[in-house]
């Protein structure tokens, strides 16, 4: 898309106003308001943008150990350019669209640290290898009848959810708060991200969406901007929405799983199935998933990006917790679905959760997928029954045990760069450090007295 397209595309729906931004290590949407002058400006030049968005956690903390930016650089300016492609009304602001930024240095060079460059990168290897990647994320998040101030003063404890009890696939819960079901549905459309299911999962005030199937790079954009797309509708619904892999250890975990196949470079034919085969999977496709399984392990903290990710990682909650994979298993982390169509047949990456940044799970699922291929790596049998007892590699089970294999991983060196792996272990093990100073509420109940 052109400037020249934009800007009919500006006038044709009333746009005064416009936002762009780009999302950081943890897939949080940073951004601001510009002018029509300054975008019509920074479509042609660019536009300056403190690279502290790199530098700093979730919680807005300087990190101490990255060598991208910090004190010793000043924290200078990053050049950010407007992804056009990217254009997008926000259908619940008036006369605003969104658009997408990717990041570069002074001298012009892609930042290797940026999510969305990472993907470009991977996207481009398998088109060069021939392959066009089709993706699909779908997601478990949860609704609670608070406020941004009401979980602050309950400290995150005793907050009230949208509705109570376990309600999985119900239409009469979706029928009662069908105004907030129609909200989602209406505003993701207009939105540019168009779903293919929507219902209630198990638990109280827990959703599930499934986000329609696209190429990789549009798939994740749409994947990182329906979880702000939820929280600024549920805001607007008097709400607030969660997508903590585990807010509450009595309950399931939210899940983000993705959905990952190889096409042709026309997107006229799905790669992985093969008519001929027995169970309709294709070479390429055990290839694919045989990668995957392998790096399973040592590609965990890119799937399983914070400390509480690993609360969900235990038996019998519909999380994997070993390296196996299954056809239509939804207790291996790898499920293979292979039908009911050749369209259909795809492979379900069930080890993230919904607290992914979806630009560096889709890159690091699909690269350990094309390292398969490359390597002509060889599936074992698939697992019938469960995986749980299953003798297979275990996960790891912390995020200092993942960004331990991470960090002395050569596989996730060579396929994702030194630089991005660097930073991004750095960004990991400042998580894990703060985690290690927090005085936890089951501490207090399990110590306080007693001890």
């Amino acid at each position: 898309m052109d400037l020249k397209a934009v800007e009919s595309l500006l006038a044709e729906h009333n746009i005064t106003k416009i936002n762009v931004g780009g999302f950081d290590i943890d897939g949080v949407l940073r951004g601001k308001y510009i002018s029509r002058d300054k975008f019509l400006s920074a479509a042609g030049h660019g536009l300056g943008f403190c690279d502290v968005i790199f530098g700093w956690d979730s919680s807005d903390v300087l990190y101490d150990h990255v060598q991208l930016t910090g004190w010793h650089t000043g924290y200078p300016d990053a050049l950010a350019r407007i992804d056009l492609s990217t254009f997008r009304v926000i259908p619940w602001e008036p006369g605003t669209a969104l658009f997408l930024l990717d990041f570069y240095n002074q001298e012009g060079r892609p930042l290797a640290v940026s999510p969305r460059h990472l993907l470009r990168q991977i996207v481009s290897k398998a088109e060069a290898m021939g392959f066009a990647p089709v993706v699909s994320t779908e997601y478990e998040y949860c609704f609670f009848k608070e406020d941004l101030r009401s979980v602050r003063e309950k400290h995150y404890r005793g907050m009230t959810p949208l509705s109570p009890g376990m309600f999985g696939y119900s239409l009469l819960r979706t029928g009662m708060f069908s105004e907030l079901a129609h909200a989602i549905l209406d505003g993701t459309r207009a939105f540019d991200i168009e779903l293919e299911g929507f219902h209630t999962e198990t638990g109280p005030g827990v959703y599930e969406t499934a986000i329609k199937y696209d190429t990789a790079m549009r798939a994740a954009d749409k994947a990182a901007l329906f979880k702000v797309a939820i929280k600024q509708i549920a805001a607007r619904q008097g709400l607030m929405a969660t997508f903590m892999a585990k807010w509450n250890s009595n309950l399931p975990g939210s899940s983000g799983h993705l959905h990952e196949s190889l096409w042709d470079k026309d997107l006229k034919t799905n790669l992985f199935h093969d008519p001929q085969s027995a169970d309709g999977l294709s070479e390429k496709s055990r290839q694919f998933l045989a990668g995957q399984l392998a790096l399973l392990p040592e590609f965990a903290a890119l799937a399983c990006p914070t400390v509480n990710s690993y609360k969900r990682l235990v038996p019998g909650v519909w999380a994997p917790t070993n390296a196996t994979w299954g056809i239509d298993n939804r207790t291996t982390a790898l499920r293979a679905v292979t039908g009911p169509s050749p369209e259909s047949v795809r492979v379900e990456y069930r080890l993230t959760g919904a607290d992914i940044n979806p630009y560096i799970a889709i890159a690091a699922s699909l690269a350990s997928g094309l390292y398969g291929i490359q390597n002509r790596l060889a599936a074992p049998p698939p697992l019938a029954g469960s995986a749980y007892g299953a003798d297979a590699p275990p996960l790891p089970k912390s995020l200092d045990a993942a960004t331990g294999l991470l960090r002395e991983s050569h596989a996730a060196r060579e396929l994702l760069g030194e630089e991005f792996v660097d930073h991004y272990v750095r960004t990991r093990e400042w998580e894990v450090r703060q985690s290690e100073r927090a005085v936890t509420d089951w501490e207090l109940e399990r110590y306080f007295e007693i001890i």
